[in-house]
């Protein structure tokens, strides 16, 4: 690896990162909650420490694809690490293992919260707190890419590394071209919600740090309560529908831009995305029905809302899902291991993973029947390739067996088999609330600092899609050729 290029383009990562912790200040000053003079002091640590990184690194070698990986793992820990010093030098949280927990997940957009009172904390705080999720969603890095022309030499490393799902689309040739426009989608998107939820009557604070929460699909809200503090059936429709649209390919949101209105018609992923979420609301609505005595609208809504709030990974919530029946609940575990679709901004496995996962195994069974005909494994008219199931299946195992030994460590370290198995989960997949004693209306502070560490390494590997941590480990990433 090329050290000395790897340390001088995290230093341009920390810069620009305590650049975006000012914009926190006009809701500081505004507010007057005595929070400024952490805002101004961990952004200048942060810009500072990333200024003096830069400029006594400057001069390094192309990134390669080793430097890449370990850019954008090391970019995202210590990204947590800046990002929970408005958290600590506000005392807002006290300590610092609960403010990294913070900060990595609202970097991860996983929205799993120690905090116990949300609304007691200073305005600058939870706009910052809502911001590391807009900023983690599209990506920390791929925003770099679009706004740092230093970055340029070796940029299709990192676009490879960190861009979200296990298809990297690219609109032009050009990676810093392709990762400008997602990131103007992204945020031509983020100002429509911020504006229908503001003319629907939340204050503007509060709209633009939902907004973040719900294009990030991240779910930190500035309530107590998350989106049931509001008991609004505009609210719930407008998050639902902007919640899918964070939960789609963004590739598709580009298309439809650029006038190819049926993009998400035509697209394969998409068809399963809406089908998946059709079919687990109807099932879901009859299980509220028989759980709650409430209108059929409002069952519709609360079944919705949390269905799509899951999938996509979001973790907003207007309704107790832990009040359902014992199969609603066995429902929502089951969604957090879906996801919503690649190239979104949401988590866990993607759409894409489980439907090849599915046809790949259809062919194995045609396969026992008929051992020498040939089914091509595909996906509306394109045929899927080897290399690509390989690298799903690879997926799916590393997945599986990462889920497996979190959950009886979890269980080790205190947890009933419920919240064990359902938190890490939710950690994996970017989730946010699990069951049990980490449910809904429930947070994480109560859990042990072991605990909680591994949950950051967790929504580490989920946000990073895996393989971009893991390979880290291998030693022929350190061996040198």
């Amino acid at each position: 690896m090329h050290l000395k290029q790897i340390l001088n383009v995290l230093g341009a990562l920390w810069i620009f990162l305590g650049t975006t912790m000012l914009l926190a200040l006009p809701f500081s000053i505004y507010y007057g909650d005595g929070d400024t003079k952490a805002i101004l002091l961990s952004a200048g640590i942060t810009i500072g420490t990333g200024f003096l990184l830069w400029v006594s690194t400057r001069g390094g070698s192309d990134i390669r694809v080793r430097d890449g990986f370990a850019i954008v793992t090391f970019g995202w820990i210590t990204s947590a690490l800046f990002g929970m010093l408005p958290f600590l030098l506000s005392s807002a949280i006290q300590s610092p293992v609960d403010a990294f927990f913070e900060s990595m997940s609202g970097f991860t957009t996983t929205g799993a919260s120690i905090l116990t009172d949300i609304e007691a904390l200073p305005h600058g705080i939870l706009f910052w707190r809502s911001l590391t999720h807009w900023l983690g969603g599209m990506g920390i890095i791929v925003f770099s890419l679009a706004i740092l022309p230093m970055l340029g030499i070796g940029a299709s490393q990192l676009f490879k590394a960190e861009a979200p799902g296990p298809t990297k689309d690219r609109f032009t040739p050009r990676i810093r071209e392709t990762a400008k426009l997602l990131w103007i989608t992204y945020i031509l998107i983020s100002v429509v919600e911020a504006t229908m939820l503001w003319a629907g009557g939340m204050d503007l604070f509060d709209s633009v740090c939902h907004t973040f929460g719900t294009m990030a699909t991240g779910g930190f809200s500035t309530k107590n309560a998350s989106i049931a503090h509001y008991n609004s059936a505009y609210f719930d429709y407008v998050i639902i529908f902007f919640m899918i649209l964070a939960g789609s390919n963004f590739a598709l949101h580009f298309r439809m831009f650029n006038g190819d209105i049926k993009a998400h018609i035509h697209d394969k992923e998409f068809k399963f995305y809406l089908g998946i979420i059709s079919v687990i609301t109807v099932i879901v609505l009859g299980i509220v029905y028989l759980s709650e005595t409430i209108s059929p609208e409002l069952a519709l809504r609360h079944s919705l809302f949390q269905v799509v709030s899951i999938v996509t990974t979001t973790g907003y919530i207007t309704a107790d899902y832990e009040l359902w029946l014992p199969v609603g609940q066995l429902l929502i575990v089951a969604l957090m291991f879906v996801g919503a679709c690649a190239s979104s901004t949401g988590g866990s496995m993607k759409v894409i993973r489980v439907v090849i996962l599915f046809k790949h195994a259809v062919y194995e069974i045609r396969k026992l029947v008929h051992p020498t005909a040939v089914y091509p494994v595909k996906l509306g008219d394109r045929i899927i390739s080897d290399d690509i199931i390989k690298n799903v299946l690879g997926f799916f195992l590393f997945y599986m067996a990462i889920f497996v030994a979190v959950s009886i460590i979890m269980a080790g370290l205190g947890l009933d088999i419920v919240s064990a198995v359902s938190v890490t989960a939710s950690a994996l997949g970017n989730i946010g609330p699990a069951l049990g004693s980490l449910g809904p209306t429930d947070n994480y502070s109560h859990l042990p600092a072991a605990a909680k560490l591994l949950l950051n390494f967790c929504m580490l590997l989920g946000r990073l899609e895996l393989f971009t941590v893991i390979v880290l480990f291998s030693r022929t990433f350190w061996k040198r050729k």
